[in-house]
């Protein structure tokens, strides 16, 4: 019983690298050969996701620390991110990253434009998006500006 209670105690060990790593690059091997891109779409995302997770836990790792069901709640969150039945990486990927990178590249192209336009409109991967240059635009693209560095100019 004692050898059957360690494996069972130290099973959260071994599901986290297979959860995490092992089924994931798997998974990405096959999504390369086969000729659906949709499989190709949720392992890049998942791919975006885990590094933004173990990036953002190196950061906050005194934090975690203090919180005790912190590993369950990850491995529950990166299952959900990995299993094919839920799709779980493309969605918050399509539901959130996307949005964001869209909101970037819509700011970073209004900047690089004219500033005579009142309107600017960019078309994004889907949707037409219109960009005004509102002062609270202008406060946004001003912050941006001043966090994003601009290309060199050779």
């Amino acid at each position: 019983m004692g050898k059957l209670w360690t494996i069972l105690s130290h099973l959260h060990s071994l599901a986290g690298p297979t959860v995490t790593l092992l089924y994931p690059l798997y998974a990405s091997v096959q999504a390369m050969e086969s000729s659906s891109k949709l499989d190709d779409e949720q392992w890049l995302a998942y791919w975006i996701l885990y590094s933004f997770i173990t990036l953002m836990e190196m950061l906050l790792q005194s934090l975690i620390y203090w919180i005790p069901v912190w590993y369950e709640l990850k491995l529950l969150f990166m299952a959900w991110l990995v299993l094919p039945n839920f799709r779980g990486a493309a969605f918050i990927y399509n539901r959130f990253v996307r949005e964001q990178v869209q909101k970037h590249t819509a700011i970073q192209a209004a900047g690089a434009g004219s500033t005579s336009n009142n309107n600017v409109i960019i078309s994004a991967n889907e949707d037409d998006k219109i960009l005004s240059t509102s002062p609270k635009e202008k406060s946004k693209r001003k912050l941006l500006s001043m966090i994003i560095p601009k290309k060199l100019k050779l």
